[in-house]
């Protein structure tokens, strides 16, 4: 949105960020008639295979981050670590949604903390770590098992260490680096649940399905929507995702993490301003996907229908299916009722999310079942090979 008004189709949208969110936002946005332009360090990325025009510079080249927002409408993001210079830089020349303030809010764990304890959310206990003997003070505190974190720079189970005992302080800091983090208290949950929300420039809330997720080597692995837990707790994750959104004056979409405890109780885990692995089910379940979401959002148009229709499961694709050889595509390909999603990545990594596959059921775990049985296909009769992550 702009003085003039919304960004209709036809104009150039810019996006930081070459990854697999990027593509899929790219494939959104040329499907309802935008240009794309992808700002990524590396060429021949995921979303630059999709991209109009792809810029390869580092997210460190101002002056590259300054032509490349010259050339676009509106610019939002697929990647949280883009400096704060190069943001601020893109924000002098053109709109950037989510705003930076709020990049600058959800990529820093205290400060997403703070933010959340000072508006009342539901987080776990929490401390601000900066020497070990601050740790141990807070082990204390807030008692073991705890979790300590690096306050910037962590996803998929990087950047974090569980402390069991507190005589673990000294080696649990060590493994800090000598970086600021943040303590948390361990909290005892039943089942991680998101909730991907899309808020507008009007100031309107559109929640998607509450999603449950299963991890495997602190990965996200599979994800179930709707998610399997009472309907009250789907209603007050919903609420707190809503409630949050608003509070952080979010234009865009905002994934959030979030606990659910044995006794119903909801605790918020992580913000994430942009799509969500665990929304990826909603690009083939969903009349509007978050992709478009966020896309309808950044741009000033109203939001989509977000209803989900049927339920559906995602399972990633890690590169350790690629140890052996190519996955056997065309074995995926037989079931007739899974989407196959792969992100144009060439090397394979462990750990490296390559791709991702989605079922629909008449149940969420019916969905679940039937994805999981596609990917051990793609992998069937190869000698040690494991489908899952």
């Amino acid at each position: 949105m702009t003085s003039r008004g919304p960004i209709l189709p036809g104009r150039t949208v810019g996006i930081l960020g070459g990854g697999q969110l990027g593509r899929m936002f790219a494939i959104a946005a040329r499907r309802m008639g935008y240009r794309v332009h992808a700002l990524d360090p590396s060429q021949d990325g995921p979303a630059g295979q999709v991209a109009d025009v792809e810029v390869v510079a580092p997210y460190e080249d101002v002056d590259a981050a300054r032509r490349f927002a010259e050339a676009v409408d509106v610019v939002t993001f697929e990647f949280e670590n883009v400096p704060s210079e190069t943001l601020a830089a893109v924000a002098e020349i053109r709109p950037v949604h989510p705003s930076p303030a709020v990049l600058d809010t959800c990529r820093h764990r205290l400060r997403e903390k703070r933010f959340l304890a000072k508006g009342g959310f539901p987080v776990a206990g929490f401390a601000e770590i900066r020497t070990e003997d601050e740790l141990r003070a807070a082990l204390v505190r807030l008692g073991t098992p705890a979790i300590l974190k690096t306050a910037e720079f962590g996803y998929d189970g990087k950047g974090q260490v569980r402390i069991d005992a507190p005589e673990s302080a000294g080696r649990a800091f060590e493994a800090l680096g000598g970086k600021l983090g943040v303590l948390e208290a361990f909290v005892p949950f039943a089942c991680e649940l998101s909730v991907v929300v899309a808020r507008s420039h009007a100031g309107d809330i559109v929640p998607f399905e509450v999603a449950e997720n299963r991890h495997a080597r602190h990965i996200l692995d599979v994800s179930l929507a709707p998610a399997g837990v009472p309907a009250a707790a789907r209603a007050r994750a919903t609420e707190v995702a809503s409630d949050i959104a608003k509070a952080i004056d979010l234009v865009g979409v905002l994934g959030v993490e979030m606990f659910y405890l044995p006794n119903g109780d909801i605790v918020v885990n992580e913000l994430a301003p942009r799509p969500h692995n665990s929304g990826h089910y909603t690009f083939d379940a969903c009349v509007t996907s978050q992709f478009e979401q966020q896309l309808r959002a950044v741009c000033g148009l109203p939001l989509g229908e977000p209803t989900l229709l049927r339920p559906a499961a995602m399972a990633n694709l890690l590169g350790d299916l690629w140890e052996h050889g190519e996955p056997q595509w065309d074995r995926a390909a037989a079931f007739p009722d899974v989407k196959i999603h792969l992100y144009g990545k060439t090397e394979a990594r462990p750990g490296r999310k390559m791709g991702h596959l989605v079922a629909m059921a008449e149940t969420a775990e019916e969905a679940s079942a039937r994805v999981l049985a596609a990917r051990s296909a793609l992998v069937s009769g190869r000698p040690g090979a494991d489908p899952c992550p």
